[in-house]
């Protein structure tokens, strides 16, 4: 079996390798060289890179820009964006108000929370920007024979807004609770048969990653995962560890395998593909990993989703913008300005540097890179 490994090093084997975990790699690539079939199989993953394509870095700038919409004395409240966030419970306040108030401070003219009872009094606390619906349940306030008709009236109460938002966020905040989580799963569901985007993070993801029909097949979810949260994603949609010698080839076939679904990997350089293409961001960027960065980032991208949809559908949309895609577009626009917002945060505060801090600089960075006037 391992003389027919070296021999036959081709094409199924140096995919099965690519997928393992790099030490494993590393065992196969020295047995290979060992039984002389490293010559072949170095050709094996040399085509499957290139089958690939190479990760580009996204024209991050330019693509902020063309989506950001102009401000003028003709619009009216509510063309910038209606976004919801769906999250919050007793113990994570604050990661829905994050990603509330950056969708508001970015430009959009209305931001929802749908949140547990217990959080909403917290979260109203924070800002009077926020509209705060408090009808999300726990399974501690719920006995068993309640359970169906409680969960039938909060997705009533949801589907009475459903139609106004432009894109929701779910995972923020929300916590793991059985009974919530089953909640939420009816709401993503109705979100989907009414065509409205969809950015999943925080415990999102752990929904998600174990009911993976939720966003299966729906070009509009976007999966913004940790290095965590991708690890488990991988463990179970691909069965085998992450493989950072191959990151753009892995993220390829975890997106082909979902689906349809864009995703933006976080890290050093966040990556982002919908499983045809993989672009880069590292433009800016700050060495301080204060929590709440993701729930701005989900926040973010919710809006710049909603504007790259509308303006692409406007008659003088700019058509050599690339890629195509708006849930890669609103992808690469939100990574890059919470990235400069970091950055300048980072510049004033170093060490102290909080997540509100960033979000203080979401305007200054969009006005950066595009000016109002």
């Amino acid at each position: 079996m391992l003389m027919k490994l070296g021999v036959n090093s081709g094409f199924s084997a140096t995919r099965n390798c690519m997928l393992a975990s790099p030490a494993v790699f590393r065992r196969q690539e020295f047995l290979i060289r060992c039984l002389g079939g490293y010559s072949s199989y170095q050709k094996g993953i040399q085509g499957v890179k290139s089958m690939a394509g190479p990760t580009s870095e996204a024209d991050s700038e330019n693509i902020l820009r063309a989506i950001t919409p102009t401000l003028d004395q003709s619009k009216h409240k509510g063309q910038a964006g209606k976004i919801a966030v769906i999250g919050g419970c007793r113990e994570y306040t604050g990661a829905p108000y994050f990603a509330a108030i950056s969708a508001l401070k970015i430009g959009a003219d209305l931001s929802h929370v749908f949140c547990t009872k217990d959080a909403a009094p917290v979260i109203k606390s924070y800002s009077p920007e926020i509209i705060v619906h408090p009808i999300l349940e726990e399974s501690y306030s719920v006995g068993d024979e309640d359970q169906a008709s409680i969960s039938s009236k909060v997705l009533a109460e949801v589907d009475k807004w459903m139609e106004r938002f432009d894109c929701l966020v779910v995972g923020p905040g929300l916590g793991r609770d059985p009974f919530l989580l089953d909640c939420v799963s009816r709401i993503m569901k109705h979100a989907r048969e009414s065509s409205v985007p969809i950015v999943v993070d925080g415990d999102g993801l752990f929904l998600v990653t174990n009911c993976l029909d939720l966003v299966s097949d729906y070009p509009l979810a976007v999966l913004t995962p940790n290095v965590n949260e991708y690890k488990r994603l991988i463990q179970k949609v691909l069965n085998c560890e992450v493989n950072d010698e191959d990151s753009h080839g892995q993220l390829l076939s975890l997106a082909e395998q979902i689906g349809g679904v864009t995703i933006l990997r976080k890290g050093k350089s966040d990556l982002i593909t919908d499983g045809k293409t993989v672009k880069s961001v590292s433009i800016y960027g700050s060495p301080r990993r204060c929590g709440g960065q993701g729930d701005i980032l989900s926040g973010s991208v919710a809006v710049f989703i909603s504007w790259a949809r509308k303006l692409r559908a406007a008659p003088d949309w700019d058509t050599s913008i690339s890629p195509k895609n708006p849930t890669i577009l609103g992808c690469v626009a939100g990574s890059t300005l919470l990235r400069k917002a970091a950055s300048l945060a980072f510049e004033d505060k170093k060490r102290s540097t909080l997540t509100t801090d960033i979000i203080e600089y979401l305007g200054r960075s969009l006005e950066d890179i595009c000016p109002v006037n």
